[in-house]
């Protein structure tokens, strides 16, 4: 499974109704992550706040993929024509 889970590719989000759901929380957190990153500059956070995001990020991206294969829906991966 873990070579399922890694890899070069770019996966489209996809692979069910809990995967999908999981994609959008990783989504509003990308968003998160991107306001964040003018207030740590500033002093005004931690910059243990921008980590942590981006720690959830790719947390629930990695239980969004784990949720598709669970789960028996096929994902959408572009690779790269060689």
């Amino acid at each position: 499974m873990s070579n399922y889970l890694t890899g070069a590719s770019i996966v489209f989000q996809s692979g069910g109704k809990s995967s999908a759901a999981l994609h959008v929380a990783r989504a509003v957190c990308r968003r998160a992550e991107r306001r964040v990153a003018s207030i740590v500059r500033t002093g005004e956070a931690d910059t243990d706040v921008a980590r942590f995001l981006n720690r959830l990020s790719d947390y629930l991206f990695t239980v969004a993929r784990y949720a598709a294969l669970k789960e028996g829906h096929q994902e959408k991966i572009y690779r790269r024509p060689q």
